[in-house]
């Protein structure tokens, strides 16, 4: 039931959610000023819902990348401009409405700012009132620009202080120890679910991205660096290959025979899907399946690194 309704593990601490909520708060209060200013009740309630959902992506999930500083300010700016044009180009509310949210949608795409609010920012240059249309094109500046140049110094500031939190993810690296370049790191051969829920735990904050879908990051990451890595290109009977994977994914064949013209191979499955078989397949086939040679150590298969 938890996985139908998507309820993820809570891994943010207390300090984390106050500081978002206390952030959501500041960014808001500023934002309302700006817009009342500008567009009065009607267009402000509008365009202040927008940057209401900027002000949760900034506090509570500023390591996003739709929360980064492009993000929010392109985001709103250009969708703000394709709300105004299609307001002022498209006389049939009900037609210029969903054409602007999906210009503004297409546009933050090509100029890598996507940022959800900007949906909200442009169909307010629609349906908005009076007051939004009557500001034409400085909609654009004032309130949106100034609205989202508000919300950033906000963020900036609010996140500033806090030890757990990079806003902008690249501001502040945090320094990293440099590793010999002739040590290899040892990689487990599966990582678990109490792996991953610690590591969550240990950074303390929002993470935009499901446990499956961190999981599998690491598994491709893992594999192509293993790909990338020196390889000898040769079959040898007797010697164990690895597919490469992890997990329940991973396959590992013996090779048994070489046709005395090289062109086939016949091997042993010894662990992992089709275990027990023995096939024949091309010298080609095989060598690309294969990734790399592996051997069995304590109940378990490692990769044998060639130097």
């Amino acid at each position: 039931m938890r996985d139908f309704w998507g309820i993820a593990p809570d891994t943010t601490g207390h300090g984390e959610k106050l500081i978002s909520g206390v952030g959501g708060f500041i960014g808001i209060l500023l934002t309302m000023w700006i817009s009342h200013h500008y567009l009065g009740v009607q267009g402000a309630a509008l365009l202040v819902a927008s940057m209401g959902a900027s002000a949760v992506l900034l506090f509570a999930v500023p390591h996003g990348p739709l929360s980064q500083p492009w993000a929010l300010m392109g985001g709103h700016f250009f969708s703000a401009l394709v709300g105004v044009s299609c307001a002022q180009l498209i006389v049939n509310p009900y037609v210029a409405a969903p054409v602007a949210v999906g210009l503004a949608i297409t546009a933050m795409h090509y100029l890598r700012c996507t940022h959800p609010p900007g949906g909200a920012t442009a169909i307010t240059a629609v349906i908005g009132g009076a007051e939004v249309h009557k500001l034409g094109f400085q909609y654009v500046l004032t309130p949106v620009l100034a609205n989202a140049t508000l919300m950033l110094l906000a963020a900036l500031v609010v996140n500033y202080f806090i030890s757990s939190r990079r806003y902008p993810v690249g501001w502040k690296k945090p320094a990293t120890p440099a590793t010999p370049a002739t040590e290899i790191p040892a990689m487990p051969d599966r990582l678990t679910h109490t792996d991953f829920d610690y590591a969550l735990k240990e950074l303390g904050t929002y993470v935009d991205v499901s446990e499956q879908e961190l999981a599998k990051i690491y598994r491709l990451a893992v594999k192509h660096a293993w790909q990338l890595s020196d390889q000898t290109g040769q079959l040898d009977i007797g010697l164990y290959y690895s597919n490469g994977e992890q997990g329940a994914d991973l396959v590992v064949r013996k090779v048994l025979e070489l046709s005395n013209d090289g062109a086939t191979v016949t091997f042993r499955v010894v662990a992992g899907d089709g275990q027990g078989a023995v096939e024949t397949t091309t010298l080609t086939e095989f060598s690309i399946w294969q990734k790399y040679e592996v051997i069995s150590k304590n109940g378990a298969w490692h990769r044998i690194w060639h130097v």
